[in-house]
């Protein structure tokens, strides 16, 4: 076809999600935490074909240079850096972070999470969404990390956040999607963007994600955690891509009984 691109093919290419203004391609964006160095964490953010990366801003080096930095291997002109507050479980500890942030690298678009001290370490809402307000005030674009519950995920988006970032399972817990039904119950409610944050283990957990209709996925541990860091960030790509087809294309309805392939009436 002379190199030419089949209307399916450009369909792929096309098909694309907006937050707070800001058009991207892949839906799959991964973390910068707990890879063996830096360069395993390029590496994997390249293979997951991923345009934004987390960065926990109390986890990573971004500004001593006497020791390995973050951004001479994951570079800022080829990723768009998403700043978190990984760590923080108080809202002052997150705005505060968040406000540090934007002083070094002004980033305004920001990923909250504002964790519950606990074994689960599922997010405090009521923490979470007092200081999502207070950041939206200072000018902030908010993704928020939040529960699977979908009255404060619509609390949230009222409030005016970015993005709706409810957890599959907990951080690290590598379960996978343990509630469908309300995840479908936030992605049909909600305007914003839905993504899948926390929980993911495997590929077939992004590919669900996908299926439901989420608009992407996020995730650090699957992927840092795999034996194979790169192969695995490879795999959640395709996870990702065949997922997000699945739902546009459509699935079959589900029957109690059989439908034969080919009809029985007519035989010869």
């Amino acid at each position: 076809m002379d190199g030419a691109q089949t209307p399916q093919a450009t369909a792929q290419a096309e098909d694309s999600w907006t937050v707070a203004g800001r058009t991207f391609r892949s839906r799959l964006i991964v973390g910068t935490g707990k890879y063996k160095d830096y360069a395993e964490n390029a590496a994997a953010a390249e293979a997951a074909g991923a345009e934004i990366v987390t960065v926990a801003l109390r986890r990573v080096n971004l500004s001593d240079p006497s020791q390995p930095m973050l951004v001479d291997y994951v570079k800022p002109d080829r990723f768009t850096f998403l700043p978190n507050t990984a760590g923080c479980f108080t809202g002052e500890e997150a705005v505060r972070t968040l406000r540090l942030a934007r002083e070094a690298g002004g980033w305004d678009l920001v990923k909250l999470e504002v964790l519950s001290n606990t074994k689960h370490l599922l997010p405090d809402m009521e923490e979470t969404l007092r200081a999502m307000k207070l950041l939206i005030s200072e000018g902030f674009q908010v993704m928020v990390y939040c529960t699977d519950d979908p009255v404060y995920a619509q609390k949230l988006e009222d409030a005016g956040a970015a993005a709706i970032m409810p957890a599959a399972a907990p951080i690290g817990s590598g379960r996978g999607i343990q509630n469908a039904l309300n995840l479908a119950l936030i992605i049909e409610q909600t305007k914003v963007p839905v993504l899948v944050d926390a929980g993911v283990g495997t590929a077939s957990d992004a590919v669900i994600a996908m299926e439901l209709g989420c608009d992407a996925v996020l995730m650090n541990t699957a992927i840092a955690g795999a034996q194979d860091p790169i192969r695995m960030a490879t795999a959640m790509k395709h996870a990702v891509i065949a997922g997000r087809e699945a739902f546009l294309a459509g699935r079959m309805p589900k029957r109690m009984y059989a439908d034969p392939s080919s009809p029985l009436s007519g035989l010869i």
